[in-house]
């Protein structure tokens, strides 16, 4: 590919500065660009008088301030968003002639979008829900955007029951409660009558869904899709995307105390690693279908409930996705992104599952109410970075200007300009699969299979998992009012496990359930966190120091810890620098602006002054830190204070005199994420 090409594929950041402005150091003008000589008073008759129609500059900024707001999108309305580039690590032209994914040596410009599902633009973001995470590739060949989530499959089978669910899930509307929870009455009925729901209702209560951050959280494209060769064969591919850090998740207590603590945990965690120069990686994954073998599993591969097991179908990893470069402005790229399933490019193409289908129809219809017009492809964040020519014009919010009379197809006057492109030469042509049948407003038989892929999941959990599991069944249905709804959701997922839905029952005060469960006894290990990468990098460590600590030792720490691409950040009474035997060292946060819950681990580098309100306060991170499983660890003057507290021993808990041996042992802790042992 020529350096010209290069240039071109990496072009999305220029295109964009087009668009930037900085108002540091200019004269304030008007939207004309007048020079204005008073902002701060409205145009009056006297001082006292009543303000003048005419003042049109004051017109001109209330109007633009009360316009200032877009609706928010009905779901994924919090949502947070990076730049990027993707590479592919070898040409896929057997599977498909998609551009972008031919040459390793091409950098292809991406723009990322994370989001929780169910609450609004306001609400926290380490509450339990699915995480939206949808990618627009911006390539030659136009935008092509991968519309997914952190969970591999969906509630719903048809996408005519998705404004059903949405509404069951969204605040019960007679109160407007609760906000950002599923755990209220309407949404466990939902689950309850809509059992195809079982599977997604599994991950949703594991771990997957309270996520430690952003980056360490894997992604989906969750439906079937085709890839097409230049060959016209096709096989079907499910797409992942998996986080170089391993996938990792907050413990409830901790997730619930963080969304008071900062209910911009993710984002402040993303923002802060792009900008430390801590570039979040994913790597793409696809598995491969033929469409020979679409029929040979005991699960159709077209159903959005439905996974393809690692173990039957192998994760092929094609290329890898670099986060490093945060956005300008908030509103401009992350909210006025637009992402839509139907945005391909040649080589990539659909199937038929149903859920994928309505959300084809969907989105274009989401955009037009949200962003106002028909225009919104024109928005800088959201332009393809090659040409784009066709004949549509008009509508709210036009930025092109249109050259010439003609604005048609088929036409003398500009020659029957712009011309369709015939496949061969990259047109985009639809896969012809063959298709018939009657219509009916039915389901394939082959999707009635609830139970066995939600046992599956089951099955494949670590015992803290499942445990964790069963208590967010319990803090869930716990906060549900009607009890008919409770003992209908526990007889439900007695389909899956009667051990797991008796213990529930007894939790929230139902019966056991008198459903018989999946007999499925197959797992698929690569469905549990505990065999997920476990990479140290990048994880907050909290250290806790007072003023007469040995700053020299502290300082040597530090830098070993960081050294181990950790982030240690100091804790202490007030931001004052610490004073001891050596340098002083900056403070980052005091006991009224941390707490344990926003780091990975902690350490107590001690006190000399050794004060007992101080020494109160490292209690309670180290108490805290120690229930949430996190990795605890003291070094000479700290050791006292865990001893003390009957500490030192517990697994986890890294009390080394040497420190040299200490930050070897405290990073191999670190890396294990947490203790569930103790």
């Amino acid at each position: 590919m020529s350096n010209q090409r290069q240039q071109d594929e990496n072009s999305k950041q220029k295109q964009l500065e087009q668009f930037s402005v900085s108002d540091e150091g200019k004269a304030l003008t008007t939207n004309q660009g007048l020079k204005v000589s008073e902002d701060e008073f409205s145009l009056k008759a006297g001082d006292r008088g009543p303000t003048l129609m005419e003042d049109f500059h004051f017109r001109e900024k209330m109007t633009h301030f009360d316009h200032e707001r877009i609706p928010e999108r009905v779901v994924h309305a919090r949502g947070f968003a990076a730049h990027g580039e993707f590479q592919v690590y070898e040409s896929m032209k057997n599977y498909t002639k998609a551009g972008f994914l031919q040459d390793p040596s091409v950098k292809t410009p991406v723009f990322v979008r994370f989001s929780t599902v169910g609450g609004s633009r306001g609400s926290a973001e380490t509450v339990r829900d699915a995480r939206g995470f949808s990618t627009k590739f911006y390539t030659q060949e136009g935008n092509y955007d991968l519309v997914g989530n952190n969970i591999p499959v969906f509630f719903i089978q048809d996408a005519i029951k998705f404004p059903d669910l949405v509404h069951a899930i969204k605040p019960e509307p007679h109160h407007e409660m609760p906000q950002a929870s599923t755990a209220h009455d309407t949404f466990w009925d939902f689950i309850a009558n809509n059992q195809e729901s079982a599977h997604m209702v599994m991950w949703a209560m594991s771990d997957r869904a309270i996520p430690r951050s952003l980056r360490m959280m894997e992604g989906f494209g969750v439906h079937t899709f085709r890839f097409v060769n230049e060959q016209g064969k096709s096989h079907f591919v499910k797409f992942h995307w998996k986080p170089v850090l391993g996938v990792h998740s907050l413990v409830w207590d901790e997730a619930q105390k963080i969304a008071g603590k900062d209910p911009d945990f993710h984002r402040r965690d993303l923002w802060e690693s792009i900008d430390q120069g801590n570039f979040p990686e994913y790597e793409l994954g696809v598995q491969l279908l033929t469409e020979d073998d679409e029929f040979k599993f005991d699960f159709d591969v077209l159903d959005p409930t439905k996974i393809w097991p690692e173990e039957e179908v192998p994760v092929k990893l094609i290329g890898k996705m670099t986060l490093n470069r945060n956005v300008d402005n908030v509103f401009a790229e992350t909210e006025q992104v637009a992402f839509h399933p139907g945005h391909v490019v040649p080589g990539i193409d659909f199937s038929n599952d149903p859920l994928l289908q309505g959300r084809l129809f969907s989105y274009t219809d989401t955009q037009l109410i949200r962003l106002g017009g028909p225009n919104f492809h024109e928005l800088p964040i959201n332009r393809p970075v090659c040409p784009f020519h066709n004949n549509q014009r008009d509508g709210y919010g036009r930025q092109t200007i249109n050259k010439g009379p003609v604005s048609y197809h088929r036409n003398s006057l500009a020659s029957n300009t712009p011309a369709p492109v015939p496949e061969a030469e990259g047109g985009y042509a639809h896969y012809q699969e063959k298709v018939e049948g009657r219509k009916v407003r039915s389901r394939s038989d082959s999707f009635k299979d609830h139970f066995s892929q939600a046992r599956l999941f089951w099955n494949s959990m670590s015992q803290p998992e499942k445990q964790h599991i069963i208590q967010a069944f319990s803090f869930e249905l716990g906060k549900v009012m009607n009890k008919d709804v409770r003992q209908q959701v526990v007889d439900m997922f007695g389909n899956v496990n009667t051990k797991m839905a008796s213990e529930i029952a007894d939790n929230i005060g139902a019966n056991p359930p008198q459903s018989e469960e999946s007999q499925v006894t197959k797992s698929s290990p690569a469905l549990s966190q505990l065999h997920t990468k476990m990479n140290p990098a990048t994880r907050k460590v909290g250290v806790i120091a007072e003023h007469g600590v040995d700053s020299k030792e502290l300082s040597m720490i530090l830098d070993k810890l960081k050294a181990e691409g950790l982030q240690p950040e100091i804790i202490s009474t007030k931001l004052s620098p610490l004073q001891g035997s050596g340098e002083s060292l900056e403070v980052k946060y005091t006991f009224q602006t941390a707490d344990s819950v926003m780091f990975d681990a902690i350490y107590f580098a001690g006190s000399k002054e050794n004060s007992e309100p101080f020494n109160e306060q490292v209690r309670y991170f180290i108490r805290e830190a120690f229930n949430h499983k996190k990795p605890i660890g003291a070094a000479q003057d700290g050791t006292h204070l865990l001893k003390e507290e009957k500490l030192k021993g517990q697994p986890g808990v890294i009390t080394n005199e040497d420190s040299k041996t200490f930050v070897e042992a405290f990073t191999q802790a670190i890396s294990q994420h947490r203790f569930w042992d103790r």
